[in-house]
């Protein structure tokens, strides 16, 4: 035994710099110290979980190392059965356990199926009473059998209770747990008139689910047991119906065309009707909604005119072609609106705006995309598992809509031919940016800081001349907070003493992931990578960290409505290509 070898991780090393995992090969110690084994299906040792000290003569240095080193890897079902060991069931929780039992719930679908977690945790809850012993049947002989027993079964519940609060209506989706959470919640009722202290856990399970009925002990008594007990699951199954109707209202972008090149960004219902969807563009590109209508071209050139009751968005038009707004008056020939002295007058609408009102209406409305936001779709993105893009939702649209705002400064400017006016915008976007900042929305303040950065705005050299000293001075200043040497340096120092709410360039978090993932592998010698999992789990709970206050701007109503409107409707051109020819038109290349 002597010899063998075991790979350990030091927390003190490693927790605080993802980057540095600290892995060494050690000589296992004469004393037994099962706790740093491999947990692999082999080792029968019941001790290797357990965190008291063993009266030998090195007891010092068997504390020393019990306080520094953690299993860095192992099978799913033994990290399961660690976790349900190491458990309390005290208001307070150790903080390391509960870190554990978080890293796991988070990165669980990453080397397991929640199928397999669903039967893994009914493997784990002991099921005395129809006479099979499901879990180490061993570990519940004795006069503590029933204590033992139902201390088992209150961590599994605790877990599992756990698991519904961070995955919410993620759950609703999945048949495996759904089926799993009714033969959980079955198992519950026989056992709670045998062991009683269940009831607190039922009744929190019940509270978790959404049911809101209470019972008494004797409810769960054999003689009172009947089929309406067992079917009161599926009669109280609004936790699980929730998520049917909710398609209807959720909100997308749909990008409706105006030129092959220019598009007006619209968010709407899934259920918006094409009259809904055409009032929109309507008011944004100032022209009269009754001569104008919407066509759906699919990408062989097929045209659909839409009727005004018809579903605009009843499925993404990204798959099979584009939404064009056309005018009536050009009878069945396409030809979208050009670009004119009309979309010149459409950019001068921002110089109206309170600058710090702007930023705070994009504060709004980022901030309800990254409020969205569920912990695993960064998991999902980095992993790009089967059906990824149906659970990325979300990140996806913020993802989406930095790259639109980026899109949208670029657009404003170089759409003004007038030199005057193109100055005071300029100077309008690095006020705004600075308000962001001070915001704490660093989405869109990198979007707009690249925006002024695009190749075809940055070289307006007789706008740029014309900025005043102090924008210049103070541009340079917000650039520096996206300068990407030292591996983002300025900005995370920056973002780190930023109090939440705030909302983080989401990119560059999902940059930080890959980059965990594609530098460590996920298995080790067949067994899952935990350590990695945990510097994945631990860089995603940024966003629960961002999150711990809620952001609540206030303007007036009126005000509120104008900017809402603008925000939430931008403007712009998606080509590069015409974004230059455009740059060239208003300041030609002499």
């Amino acid at each position: 035994m002597g010899s063998s070898r075991l790979r350990v991780f030091d927390p003190h090393l490693g927790r605080k710099d993802s980057a540095a995992l600290a892995e060494r090969e050690l000589p296992l110690p004469t004393f037994d110290v099962p706790y740093f084994k491999y947990i692999d299906e082999e080792d029968e040792d019941d001790g290797w979980s357990s965190r008291s000290q063993s009266s030998t003569e090195d007891d010092s240095v068997d504390s020393l190392i019990s306080d520094r080193y953690v299993v860095v890897s192992g099978t799913p079902e033994k990290i399961l059965e660690h976790l349900l060991n190491d458990l309390h069931l005290e208001e307070v929780q150790d903080k390391e356990t509960e870190t554990l039992l978080d890293d796991f719930l988070l990165t669980y679908t990453v080397f397991m199926t929640t199928d397999d977690l669903c039967q893994a945790l009914l493997r784990q809850y002991p099921s005395l009473a129809s006479g099979c012993r499901t879990y180490s049947a061993k570990k519940y002989q004795g006069k503590d059998e029933n204590s033992d027993v139902s201390c088992r079964k209150r961590k599994v519940l605790h877990l599992v209770s756990q698991w519904i609060s961070l995955y919410k209506d993620w759950l609703h989706e999945d048949e495996h747990s759904k089926m799993f959470l009714k033969t959980i919640y079955r198992n519950v009722l026989d056992d709670v008139y045998e062991y009683p202290i269940l009831e607190k856990e039922l009744k929190e399970f019940q509270k978790i689910l959404g049911m809101h009925r209470r019972h008494t002990v004797d409810e769960y008594s054999p003689q009172r047991k009947n089929k309406a007990l067992f079917h009161q699951f599926s009669l109280k199954d609004n936790w699980l119906q929730h998520r049917g109707t909710v398609t209807e209202t959720e909100e997308i972008f749909c990008h409706v065309y105006i030129t092959e090149h220019s598009y007006v960004s619209v968010k709407a219902k899934v259920s918006s009707t094409a009259q809904e969807i055409l009032k929109v563009v309507a008011e944004k590109i100032q022209h009269a909604e009754e001569d104008l209508a919407l066509v759906a071209v699919t990408f062989s050139g097929e045209k659909h005119e839409l009727q005004p009751n018809d579903l605009a968005i009843s499925k993404p038009m990204d798959a099979t072609g584009r939404m064009y707004v056309y005018r009536k008056d050009l009878a069945d020939t396409l030809n979208p609106l050009a670009e004119n002295e009309e979309s010149q007058q459409r950019s001068m609408r921002i110089l109206g705006m309170n600058t710090w009102d702007l930023a705070l209406e994009l504060m709004n409305f980022d901030w309800c995309l990254f409020n969205s936001i569920h912990e695993q779709e960064l998991i999902y993105f980095t992993f790009s598992r089967q059906g990824s893009g149906e659970h990325t939702v979300n990140l996806s649209l913020l993802l989406q809509r930095c790259n639109e705002v980026q899109l949208w400064v670029a657009t404003e400017i170089l759409l003004c031919s007038q030199l005057g006016k193109r100055v005071q915008l300029v100077k309008k976007f690095i006020k705004i940016a600075a308000h962001c900042k001070a915001q704490r929305n660093l989405n869109s303040f990198f979007a707009i800081v690249m925006g002024l950065n695009t190749a075809s705005v940055s070289r307006l050299s007789q706008t740029w001349e014309k900025i005043p000293g102090k924008f210049k001075k103070l541009f340079s200043e917000l650039e520096s907070l996206t300068d990407p040497s030292l591996n983002h340096k300025a900005y995370r120092d920056a973002f780190k003493k930023m109090k939440p709410p705030k909302i983080p360039f989401m990119p560059l978090l999902l940059k930080d992931v890959t980059f965990i993932h594609e530098g460590n592998k996920t298995f080790l010698d067949n067994l899952v990578n935990f350590e990695k999992l945990h510097m994945i789990a631990d860089t995603v709970r940024t966003l629960r960290h961002c999150r711990t206050n809620q952001f609540g701007g206030e303007m007036s109503p009126k005000e509120h409505q104008e900017l809402k409107s603008y925000v939430n409707h931008l403007y712009v051109i998606d080509s590069q290509q015409a974004l230059f020819e455009l740059s060239h038109r208003i300041e030609p290349r002499v």
